[in-house]
């Protein structure tokens, strides 16, 4: 079985290379083959996986490439991991937002609106190629923003496109691990958008053992989530939300800590992997020991912030597992490829599950996984103050397309003026024009 990955030059492809070469079974994945624009990044990506391949008799063959139609050839599945604009861009859409006094986040707020303003179009036209190229392939969609981005890709590739994150799997492991339950026993109610759900119930052996954990203020305090929102919020809202909603539900807070920072989160990880690759130039750099070293800091640093912010303090160890992104996908590919028939929490079409949204919206909930696809299960309706975020924040998705395929400026300036955090119309407007000014990519936005 063929494995293309789209952006194979990304710092988290040996995760999912690792997570192959634990895979013995029939139908494995036997070859992978590497695409990006950017020669070094693959060379040095391709040094690790060789280090990681050393001794596995029957480890994937690994390819790489920078011509797109010779990496979808014949391909069986196709992860995609693009980073339109890299590390740079993602730098610069968090420092405009701040500069306008709101939240700078990579997928939330007006930093995730530029994101996708600058990444649909380009996933937009790899869904069309791989429609022609690779007709039959799986498409699984890593890049962010998530859900927007395989929403798009959906309008080419239909239910051949499914996206994945690791988030809500790795808060559903945490509140199965407080309770002493099972997680891969555990059935998680999980409902929302990308980076915007909540679970809403951990049932195991017919039972649901969240309000056991919601009535217990030592056990919420135990485990990231609890400590990130406070047991007393927790309580209120009946639920544990997914760690991005800290930017919404603290909004006030979150923008003051960012903007005293004295980097972006988007600037650290630009110099700390700018560092990473420029040390594998150096032959005689262990590839496998610098990769470690940069992701074990990496995961240490994430939403520091917010933590901050929150008062919980250095993440604890048994917080720094997330739900292995790789493995969901890994998961995914079996259950598709051999029919190995299973539950993930996946982004895909809503096809009536959310009543409050059209058929075509991609939503992140439970999926039964079979030979032909994700299925999304049906789930109880939201509350009003989820449904009211929801639809918003679906809302803005759909201006962000519509900018996208347009090039309509106004439609750009509604997708920032519209979004919960945005607290201004004339904010909106500012917005637009310091990220045309930044990223030459939007250039696109010139229609009225």
């Amino acid at each position: 079985m063929k494995l293309t990955i789209l952006g194979g030059g990304g710092f988290r492809v040996p995760l999912v290379y690792g997570a192959l070469l634990g895979d013995h079974a029939e139908g494995r994945v036997s070859r992978v083959t590497l695409y990006d624009t950017d020669t070094d990044r693959l060379t040095a990506v391709a040094r690790v996986l060789a280090e990681q391949a050393d001794g596995v008799h029957d480890a994937p063959a690994v390819v790489a490439t920078g011509d797109l139609d010779e990496a979808l050839r014949g391909a069986d599945f196709v992860f995609s991991a693009i980073r339109v604009g890299g590390l740079e861009g993602r730098a610069a859409d968090e420092r405009v937002a701040l500069d306008e006094g709101v939240l700078g986040q990579e997928t939330v707020g007006a930093g995730g609106i530029a994101f996708g303003l600058r990444t649909v179009p380009v996933a937009t036209a790899l869904a069309r190629r791989i429609a022609r190229i690779a007709p039959d392939a799986w498409v699984i969609n890593f890049t962010n923003p998530a859900g927007l981005v395989t929403e798009a890709m959906a309008r080419h590739l239909g239910d051949r496109v499914i996206g994945i994150c690791d988030s809500p799997v790795g808060l559903g492991r945490r509140i199965a691990r407080v309770l002493g339950v099972d997680p891969d026993r555990a059935w998680i109610d999980y409902v929302g958008l990308n980076h915007l759900g909540w679970v809403r119930g951990l049932r195991t052996g017919g039972r649901d053992e969240l309000p056991r954990l919601l009535a217990d203020p030592e056990l919420l305090g135990s485990f990231e989530e609890g400590r990130l929102f406070g047991p007393d919020w927790l309580r209120s809202l009946g639920s544990v939300p997914n760690e991005y909603l800290h930017y919404y539900y603290f909004n006030r807070e979150a923008v003051r800590a960012y903007q005293d920072a004295g980097q972006t989160r988007g600037a650290f990880l630009r110099d700390q992997q700018e560092g990473f690759y420029a040390l594998m130039k150096d032959p005689a750099a262990p590839p496998l020991a610098t990769w470690d070293r940069t992701r074990a800091e990496r995961e240490a640093t994430y939403m520091a912030e917010n933590r901050d912010v929150a008062g919980a303090g250095e993440r604890e160890e048994s917080d720094l597992e997330s739900g292995g992104y790789e493995q969901v996908a890994l998961a995914l590919m079996r259950a598709v490829a051999r029919d190995e028939r299973t539950s993930l929490i996946l982004d895909v079409r809503n096809r009536g599950t959310l009543s409050v949204l059209d058929d075509d919206a991609v939503i992140e909930v439970p999926c039964l996984v079979d030979a032909n696809g994700a299925h999304p299960v049906a789930v109880d309706p939201l509350p009003y103050h989820a449904v009211g975020l929801v639809t918003a924040v679906k809302g803005v998705e759909r201006e962000v397309l519509e900018a996208a395929e347009s090039g309509s400026r106004a439609a750009a300036v509604r997708a920032f003026a519209l979004h919960p955090l945005v607290d201004s119309v004339s904010v909106a407007r500012r917005l637009v024009e310091g990220y045309t000014r930044v990223h030459p990519g939007l250039a696109y936005l010139d229609r009225p």
